[in-house]
């Protein structure tokens, strides 16, 4: 089983989630196919500027570029995991309270509510239905601006 890493506790349910509407996602998922469904799904179906990568580094690396409002992230990559990647953009200056959603094919509920107490908005559960996925994006964020 992967170990869940701690996090400060800056990242618990304290999050940069404001009342202007959500327009810019940075997804990290190693998965080519994955990338090309996420990016119609989100771009297509809601509207979002997506920006992506298949590798933890290039994200980390890129981000402050992007600025994104949220955080899409893969849980299990090969050269970063996504709790890895989450780390890494939130410890750079003006990043460190971003909202961010994992996507994951680990179903089990014990791993998403660690994450959730970590301070995630929420897990969604691969495989996603791209018909649905901007909406489940929109409600998360609509969600975390009620509390």
């Amino acid at each position: 089983m992967t170990e869940i890493l701690s996090f400060p506790s800056r990242f618990k349910k304290e999050t940069g989630v404001t009342s202007q509407p959500l327009k810019t996602i940075l997804h990290v998922d190693d998965d080519d196919d994955i990338r090309v469904i996420i990016k119609m799904a989100l771009e297509t179906v809601g509207s979002f500027e997506v920006h992506q990568f298949s590798s933890g580094q290039a994200a980390v690396s890129s981000a402050a570029a992007v600025s994104p409002q949220m955080l899409l992230l893969d849980v299990m990559m090969p050269d970063m995991s996504g709790e890895d990647v989450w780390r890494a953009v939130t410890a750079q200056p003006g990043l460190d309270d971003i909202p961010t959603v994992f996507l994951t094919a680990k179903a089990e509920d014990s791993f998403s509510k660690q994450l959730r107490d970590k301070g995630a908005l929420s897990v969604i559960t691969k495989p996603v239905d791209p018909m649905m996925l901007a909406t489940q994006i929109e409600q998360i964020w609509e969600t975390a601006n009620r509390t």
